[in-house]
C-alpha cells in the first residue's frame, strides 16, 4: 500500500528527471533515475539512514552504461569491446582487476542482482512494460568497488525464445563465463537445490568436461547465490549445494592429466542465501549491500579471487576473450545432438514415467507392500520379480522402435526408480525376517535352558537353526533385478543373537553368583555371629574352619555350575576367586559389625559371669560369695573378648594383643609390676597393633583402652550393688546376740532359770508367750518392715501393732466358742504352717500343740 501511495504521488517526477538527465528516450536512463529517486524518498520517509541515498546516488554516477559482448547469434562485439575498455580505462588496471560473471535460469532476476550489488544498469525484465529479457552477454563495469572489477550478464538457461532444442548457446556461454571469470554468480531459487535442470546440473557437467580438456586450471570462484530463501536455514542448504557439485566433478569423464585432479584444483565452492526481493524489499538490499562488501578488494590474498592463477593482463582482455570463445564456438562437443536422439529420449522418458506410474497403481504391488509392511510374505521375491519383469516388458513394447541408446539407457533409469520405490519395502521385510528370526531363537534358547540343557550347547543348537531359517528367508525374498546383498542384515541378525546370548549369559552368571552368595550369607553370617559372641581362644581357630568349609563349597558348586557355560580358564578362575572373596568379605564385615558391639558384648558377658554362677543359676548374695574375685573373673571373660573382635585372624597369624591387654588394664595395679605395667599402657597409646596389619585391625590400641574405661565405668553400679545386697543380707540374718552377751545371760540369769525349772508353770506361761509373740512377728513381718530402716519400721509397726493384737484376740474368742470336736480338729490343725502373703515369703509356725492358730491379716486394716 505504501509504494502505491508513493508510485501514484511522484509518477510525474520519472518523465521530469529522465528527460533532464538524456534528452534522448533512453530506456535504461528513465528506469535508473526514476528507481533511484522513488526508493531515496521512501528510504527517507521510513526513516532510512541518509547515507544509503548517497551511496546510491555515487553508483549511478559512477557506473558504465551496459555493452553486449556477445550478440544473441554468438557474435563477438570487437568494436563494442574495445569501446567499453577505454571507457572505464581497463588497459591501465595491469594484473589488478576482477572479472564476475553470472549464470542461471531465465527471468530468475540476474540482472537485477547484478545492478543492485554493482550498481550497473543491465536491462531488467519488467512485467508491466513488457521488455526483454537479456539475450546473448552483456558486460560492465562494478561501480565504486576497487580494484575495477567488470560484470558479465549471462543470457538465462532454460529461455522460452530459444525453445527446448536450442541448449549449445546455454553450454557455450557458461564455458565461456567459467573460462574468463574470476568469480562465477550462479543464481538459483531456493526451492531448485536438489531438482536437476532447475539447478543447471546437466549444463555445470558439460561445461566441466570440456573445461578440463580445452583450459588449464585457473581457480575459479563458483558462488551460489540462493534467491527467495525458505525458512529453511543456510546450514542445511550448504552441504547439499557443496555434495551436488562434488557429485558432479566426479561423475565427468577427464582426461588422462586430470584423472585424479579435485574439484578444489579447479574451483573454490561459496554458498550465500538472499530473501526474496519482492517480498522482503528491505531484507533484500540489506543483505546485497552486505555481500557487497565482498567485492572490494576480491584479487587480494584471502579475497573471493585471491587464489586465482593464469591471470591475463588488463591490455589483453579483449583479444583473450575473443579467442577463448572462437576456441569454444569450435568445440564439437557442446553441439545439439541428434534429433532422433532427442526424440527418443523425450519419448522414452515418457514411456518410462508412465510404466513407473502404472507399476505405482498396480494392485497386486500395493497388497504386497501392504502385506510385507506387517509381517513376513512367502514368495515376496518371486512375486515382485514378476511384477517388475511385466513393467518392463511393457516398456520395452512400446519404446522397441526407438534409438537403443536411448531406449536401454530410459530402461535402466526405469528400472532403478523401480529398485528404488521397492527398496524400503524390501528392508522391511527383512527388518521382519530378522525380528521374527530373533525372538524364535529367544523362545528355543529359553526352553533348551529350562529344560536343563548347557548353555554352551543350547546357545549353538538354537543359532545354527534360527541362522539357516533367516538364510532361507532371505534367498525367497531377494529380487532378480536388484541381486541386492543381503549379508549385512544377516551379520546384523548373527550380532543380535550374540548380544542376546552374552545377556543371557551375564544374567545366568549374576543368578548363580547371586545364589552362592547368598548361600555362604546364610552359611556365615549366623555362626560367626555366634562364635563372636562366645569369643573365645577358640573363636578364630573355629572361623576359620568354618569358612574354609563353606568357601570350598560354595566354590565347588559355582564350579560345577560353570562347566556348562564354555568360559575361558581366566574369567572362571576370576569368578572362583571372587566368591571365595566374597567369603571372606562376609566373615570381615561381621566381625567389623560385631567389634561396632563390643562394649556391649563385654557387659552382657560380665553381667552373665557376675550373676549366674558356675551352673548357670543366679547368684543370690547371702554374705559368703567373693566378689572381688567374681569381679575379677567376669572382667577377665570381658577382656577375653574385647582382645577376639580387636583384629580380623583368618590367617592364622600371631600376636600378642590378649596379654598386652592383660597387663595394661587387668594387672596395671599389682605393686611389683608398676614400671612395667605403665609402659604397657603406653603401648595402647597407639592407632596400630605390633604385628598386625592395619587393614585387618577392627579395634585400635586407643579404642580398646576408650572402651574398657567406659566399661568399667558402666559395670561399677552392678559389682555395688552386689556388695550392698550381700551386707544386707548379713544384717538380715544375723540377729542372734553377741556371744559375750549370751554369756552375760547365761550367768547373769541362772537364778532365772532355776527358778523356772522348779515350777514348771512358769514354762507354759513362757510357752504361751512365745507363741503369741511368734504369730505377732509373722503377722506383723517384723523383718521385712526394719529393712528399710528402724525409724520406718518401728513407725509402720506403732500403726499395725494394735490392729494385729486385737484382730488375733477375736479370733482365739471365736475359736473358743466352737464344739469341742471341732476344738479338737482345729487343734488338730494348729501344729499346720501358717501361710503369710506379706512380699510372696511364706513362714510355718513350729508348735502343733498351740491352740491359737496363725492367720494371714489384712495390712490395710
Amino acid at each position: 500500500m505504501v509504494k502505491r501511495r508513493y508510485n501514484s504521488s511522484f509518477k510525474w517526477l520519472f518523465g521530469i528527471l529522465s528527460f533532464v538527465k538524456d534528452p534522448s528516450p533512453e530506456p535504461q536512463h528513465h528506469h535508473i533515475l526514476s528507481s533511484f529517486l522513488l526508493r531515496s524518498l521512501c528510504l527517507y520517509f521510513f526513516h532510512k539512514p541518509l547515507f544509503f541515498i548517497h551511496h546510491r546516488w555515487a553508483i549511478i554516477m559512477d557506473a558504465a552504461c551496459s555493452t553486449q559482448l556477445i550478440d544473441g547469434d554468438g557474435t563477438f562485439n570487437v568494436t563494442g569491446v574495445d569501446h567499453f575498455i577505454k571507457e572505464v580505462k581497463l588497459e591501465e588496471c595491469g594484473l589488478s582487476y576482477a572479472v564476475v560473471s553470472i549464470m542461471g535460469p531465465q527471468s530468475s532476476g540476474k540482472s537485477t542482482l547484478l545492478n543492485h550489488l554493482f550498481g550497473t544498469n543491465f536491462r531488467e525484465m519488467d512485467a508491466f512494460r513488457g521488455r526483454h529479457t537479456t539475450k546473448g552477454i552483456w558486460i560492465a563495469r562494478c561501480a565504486g568497488i576497487e580494484p575495477c572489477t567488470v560484470v558479465m550478464d549471462l543470457e538465462g538457461t532454460d529461455g522460452r525464445e530459444r525453445g527446448e532444442d536450442d541448449t549449445a548457446f546455454e553450454k557455450q556461454s557458461a564455458l565461456f563465463a567459467l573460462a574468463v571469470s574470476d568469480i562465477v554468480l550462479i543464481n538459483m531459487w531456493c526451492h531448485d537445490i536438489g531438482r536437476e535442470q532447475a539447478a543447471n546440473k546437466p549444463l555445470l557437467k558439460t561445461v566441466f568436461q570440456v573445461m578440463m580438456r580445452l583450459f588449464s586450471p585457473r581457480k575459479t570462484t563458483l558462488m551460489f547465490v540462493i534467491r527467495d530463501k525458505t525458512r529453511t536455514p543456510l546450514e542445511n542448504l550448504e552441504p547439499v549445494l557443496r555434495e551436488d557439485i562434488q557429485k558432479i566433478w566426479d561423475s565427468v569423464p577427464k582426461p588422462q592429466a586430470h584423472e585424479e585432479t579435485p574439484l578444489s584444483d579447479f574451483f573454490n565452492v561459496e554458498v550465500v542465501a538472499l530473501s526474496s526481493y519482492e517480498e522482503k524489499e528491505e531484507q533484500f538490499k540489506e543483505q546485497v549491500y552486505n555481500l557487497r562488501q565482498r567485492f572490494f578488494q576480491s584479487v587480494a590474498p584471502g579475497g573471493l579471487a585471491g587464489d586465482r592463477r593464469g591471470v591475463v593482463p588488463a591490455n589483453a582482455f579483449a583479444f583473450s576473450a575473443k579467442q577463448m570463445w572462437q576456441v569454444i564456438k569450435e568445440n564439437k562437443d557442446l553441439d545439439l545432438p541428434a534429433h532422433k536422439v532427442m526424440v527418443a529420449t523425450v519419448r522414452c522418458e515418457e514411456i518410462a514415467n508412465e510404466k513407473f506410474a502404472s507399476f505405482i497403481a498396480n494392485e497386486n504391488w500395493r497388497e504386497l507392500e501392504e502385506a510385507a509392511q506387517s509381517g513376513p510374505v512367502s514368495g515376496f521375491g518371486k512375486k515382485l520379480s514378476s511384477i517388475l519383469q511385466s513393467c518392463l516388458s511393457e516398456y520395452d513394447t512400446e519404446a522397441t522402435y526407438f534409438e537403443e541408446g536411448v531406449r536401454s539407457s530410459k530402461k535402466q533409469q526405469l528400472q532403478e526408480k523401480l529398485l528404488q520405490l521397492v527398496q524400503p519395502t524390501f528392508q522391511d521385510l527383512l527388518g521382519h525376517l530378522r525380528s521374527g528370526a530373533l525372538e524364535t531363537f529367544k523362545d528355543a534358547f529359553e526352553k533348551a535352558l529350562n529344560a536343563g540343557e548347557s548353555f554352551s550347547s543350547s546357545a549353538d543348537a538354537c543359532a545354527q537353526s534360527c541362522i539357516s531359517k533367516f538364510d532361507k528367508g532371505c534367498e525367497e525374498a531377494v529380487i532378480e533385478q536388484a541381486k541386492w546383498d543381503t549379508s549385512k542384515t544377516r551379520e546384523k541378525f548373527q550380532r543380535d543373537i550374540e548380544a542376546h546370548i552374552s545377556s543371557v549369559r551375564t544374567e545366568k552368571l549374576s543368578e548363580l553368583t547371586t545364589l552362592y552368595q547368598s548361600k555362604l550369607n546364610v552359611a556365615l553370617s549366623g555362626p560367626v555371629e555366634a562364635l563372636l559372641d562366645g569369643a573365645n581362644d577358640e573363636t578364630w581357630p573355629a572361623i576359620r574352619k568354618l569358612l574354609k568349609r563353606e568357601a570350598e563349597l560354595a566354590v565347588y558348586g559355582l564350579s560345577d555350575a560353570l562347566s556348562g557355560f564354555d568360559m575361558d580358564k581366566e574369567t572362571r578362575n576370576k569368578m572362583l576367586t571372587d566368591l571365595e572373596n566374597y567369603a571372606r568379605g562376609i566373615v570381615e564385615t561381621k566381625a567389623k559389625e560385631e567389634a561396632g558391639r563390643a562394649l556391649m558384648r563385654m557387659k552382657d558377658r560380665f553381667a552373665t559371669i557376675f550373676s549366674h554362677d558356675s551352673d548357670s543359676m543366679p547368684r543370690v548374695w547371702t554374705g559368703k560369695e567373693d566378689i572381688r574375685e567374681i569381679t575379677k573373673m567376669a572382667r577377665s571373660a570381658s577382656l577375653k573378648l574385647l582382645s577376639v573382635m580387636a583384629v580380623i585372624r583368618l590367617d592364622d597369624e600371631l600376636d600378642n594383643i590378649e596379654k598386652t591387654l592383660t597387663l595394661a588394664l587387668v594387672n596395671s595395679t599389682s605393686n611389683n609390676s608398676t614400671n612395667k605395667s605403665i609402659s604397657t599402657i603406653d603401648s595402647l597409646a597407639s592407632s596400630t597393633w605390633e604385628q598386625v596389619a592395619p587393614e585387618k585391625t577392627l579395634i585400635t590400641p586407643v579404642q580398646c583402652k576408650s572402651l574398657w574405661r567406659q566399661f568399667k565405668n558402666e559395670t561399677e553400679y552392678t559389682v555395688t550393688q552386689a556388695i550392698s545386697a550381700q551386707e544386707a543380707n548379713r544384717r538380715n540374718n544375723n540377729w542372734l546376740p553377741p556371744p559375750w552377751a549370751m554369756l552375760a545371760l547365761v550367768v547373769l540369769g541362772f537364778n532365772e532359770f532355776m527358778t523356772l525349772l522348779r515350777n514348771p508353770l512358769w514354762l507354759l506361761v513362757l510357752f504361751v508367750g512365745y507363741l503369741v509373740s511368734k504369730a505377732l512377728w509373722v503377722q506383723l513381718n517384723i523383718s521385712e518392715e526394719f529393712r528399710n530402716g528402724a525409724l520406718p519400721g518401728l513407725l509402720s509397726l506403732s500403726t499395725k501393732f494394735l490392729p494385729t493384737v486385737m484382730n488375733l484376740l477375736k479370733k482365739l474368742a471365736e475359736e473358743g466358742q466352737v464344739p469341742s470336736t471341732n476344738t479338737n480338729q482345729n487343734s488338730m490343725n494348729s501344729s499346720a504352717q501358717s501361710e503369710v502373703t506379706t512380699n510372696g515369703e511364706s513362714s510355718s509356725s513350729s508348735s502343733s500343740s498351740s491352740p491359737v492358730r496363725s492367720v494371714p491379716i489384712d495390712k490395710s486394716a
